[in-house]
């Protein structure tokens, strides 16, 4: 038994022996270089779709005056329709221009109510493909304008409604102030010193 055991030892020594020798002896294939791989055509580049926070941002000057982009051109047929992305209570981004909505007033988003304001906005507008009629006005960057939901409501009567925003005065001459809440005026100013 004990010799078969030696000779098993023995017998694998040589073969793994044996093999290490070929493997030494062994010529490495020619290299052979493989063919080139075709290079990829360069993609020309496409200008993405500007966010609606992409938008002809206002820039800072050193004078501290803040120097906005100029206006959009104004439609032909002084009319936009589609989704809005909603800047504030009274700003939002219809077809990608951005829109005023003309005879309202409503907080900006870092005084009180703003926030709200800007929230009760995106609920007015979520889902519904609006139409917007231009009056041909600008305000900095932005067109002035009249937004109008599927079923033909004022989303700037509807925000006003909600004691959000208020009647613009001289620019609305008074179309929205019915619809203002008794006491919104006086609410509004005595948080922020607001209109």
């Amino acid at each position: 038994m004990e010799y078969l055991f030696i000779s098993l030892v023995v017998l694998g020594f040589v073969v793994f022996a044996a093999n290490g020798i070929s493997k030494a002896n062994r010529q490495p294939p020619p290299f052979v270089t493989p063919p080139p791989r075709p290079q990829p055509k360069p993609k020309k580049p496409t200008p993405s779709p500007a966010k609606p926070s992409q938008l002809q941002k206002p820039t800072k000057i050193e004078d501290d005056e803040v120097k906005h982009a100029p206006p959009p051109d104004i439609p032909a047929s002084r009319e936009l329709n589609g989704r809005a992305y909603v800047i504030d209570g009274d700003t939002i981004v219809v077809s990608k221009i951005k829109v005023r909505l003309a005879g309202i007033d409503a907080p900006e988003l870092d005084q009180p109510w703003g926030q709200k304001s800007k929230w009760e906005m995106v609920r007015i507008c979520k889902g519904n493909v609006l139409r917007v009629e231009l009056t041909g006005e600008t305000s900095y960057d932005r067109l002035v304008g009249t937004a109008y939901l599927a079923d033909g409501r004022d989303i700037g009567a509807e925000i006003v409604k909600a004691g959000l925003a208020l009647d613009g005065g001289h620019y609305s001459k008074g179309k929205y102030r019915h619809l203002e809440q008794p006491d919104m005026r006086a609410k509004l100013k005595r948080y922020g010193g607001w209109r």
